[in-house]
């Protein structure tokens, strides 16, 4: 490995991403606990192949779950809707495209509330703003 690299600003926020990843991984039981196991994953919406987005909740075993968000294209989705199972505010816990790992800075300012607006079959959803080329993950600030 190239060590002199991790000096580096783009090199830097890609060692903090990592190093952030693998800590959200740790700390969310969500991420881990049900990796065998068919109820530990749900998709919201794995055909938006129009917008080439990806969504899917993570389960643990008790708690809360984490929806994952994922934007396959450079432009920037506002108001992107995805059904949740749950009301109240959710965290945005990760977002690839923060300053910190390099990124633009697009995302929700920490926190979206969901409505009562149903969608993809859940009694909830939640507007996203989605950043470009990016992965922004979110958890309900109340226990399930």
């Amino acid at each position: 490995l190239d060590w002199d690299l991790a000096g580096q600003p783009d090199h830097a926020g890609l060692q903090r991403w990592v190093a952030d990843l693998n800590r959200v991984y740790r700390e969310e039981p969500a991420l881990h606990q049900r990796d065998f196991s068919g109820d530990g994953f749900e998709w919201i919406d794995g055909n938006d192949y129009e917008n080439s987005v990806l969504t899917f909740l993570r389960w643990p075993d008790e708690g809360r779950p984490i929806l994952v968000a994922c934007n396959f294209t450079p432009v920037v989705r506002e108001g992107y809707l995805a059904g949740v199972p749950l009301a109240g505010a959710w965290r945005e816990i990760v977002n690839s495209d923060a300053p910190l790992y390099g990124g633009s800075g697009v995302g929700n300012l920490g926190r979206v509330e969901a409505t009562d607006k149903p969608w993809h079959g859940r009694s909830h959803s939640l507007s996203l703003t989605l950043p470009p080329l990016g992965v922004v993950m979110f958890t309900p600030e109340i226990a399930q």
